[in-house]
């Protein structure tokens, strides 16, 4: 097996997590209802917590410590998709936002509990049983917005369209992608796709919204390469402004 596919596929996920868990913490002490803030507080934690395991898989395999992974690479290094690096916004945005990326993230690990490489399997197992409730938050929460208020309908409707195409960037392919699924690391990109349509379909046919998604939409991408919007750096300055007071410091 050539490590450096499995590296690759490390870095996307543990940037995606890394990164939406940090804007989902933004929501500490300012969710609409008491109730909303300790759940993005608690998702947001277990994100951060899912990134550092997929990290300490990285440093297994060669790379540096979780810490310095993720505290002193610059914007052009990291590997997560553009959708989760975009601020909170209102909370509908973060809700659909949450939506559409916890059931790909639930199914991408689902599909790696058999991966043919051990550690990222056992991680697997742990993490999706993790991911689990934050789906079914999000099922809950699209359920009961989206078949209330024209104005929650309408507001919902608004960032589905937006976020969806930033979404199937999520699905980026990788550059060993063939050698990912033929090693048995990974099915692929192509078959998380169609899991993870399947999943959101059926939680938008328990709604009032349009579940006819665009599909000629182009996919929000780049960001697996290392192309970024401009905020993904003021983020990362922000994460790392404590370590970067001392970075010899044992925190």
């Amino acid at each position: 097996m050539d490590n450096q596919a499995a590296i690759e596929l490390l870095y996307k996920m543990a940037d995606d997590d890394l990164i939406i868990g940090h804007r989902n913490s933004e929501w500490t002490g300012v969710g609409p209802i008491l109730e909303e803030d300790i759940s993005f507080s608690s998702m947001a934690q277990d994100k951060i917590g899912h990134s550092w395991g997929l990290y300490k898989i990285l440093h297994q395999l060669g790379e540096s410590e979780p810490d310095l992974v993720a505290f002193t690479r610059n914007a052009e290094q990291f590997h997560n998709c553009q959708m989760v690096e975009f601020p909170i916004g209102e909370y509908d945005f973060s809700l659909i936002r949450h939506f559409l990326f916890d059931y790909a993230d639930y199914h991408r690990f689902e599909m790696l509990e058999n991966s043919s490489l051990t550690g990222l399997a056992q991680l697997a197992r742990k993490i999706k049983g993790e991911i689990k409730y934050h789906i079914l938050h999000a099922r809950t929460w699209m359920k009961n917005l989206g078949n209330s208020t024209d104005e929650a309908k309408e507001r919902l409707q608004r960032s589905l369209d937006t976020l969806y195409p930033m979404a199937l960037g999520i699905f980026e392919k990788s550059p060993y992608e063939d050698q990912l699924i033929s090693d048995g690391v990974f099915g692929g990109e192509e078959a998380l796709q169609t899991r993870w349509l399947d999943s959101i379909m059926e939680v938008l046919r328990l709604t009032d919204l349009n579940h006819t998604l665009d599909s000629a939409a182009s996919p929000l991408i780049g960001g697996r390469m290392g192309k970024h919007t401009d905020h993904l750096q003021p983020l990362l300055d922000e994460m790392s402004e404590v370590v970067r007071t001392d970075p010899t410091a044992e925190w």
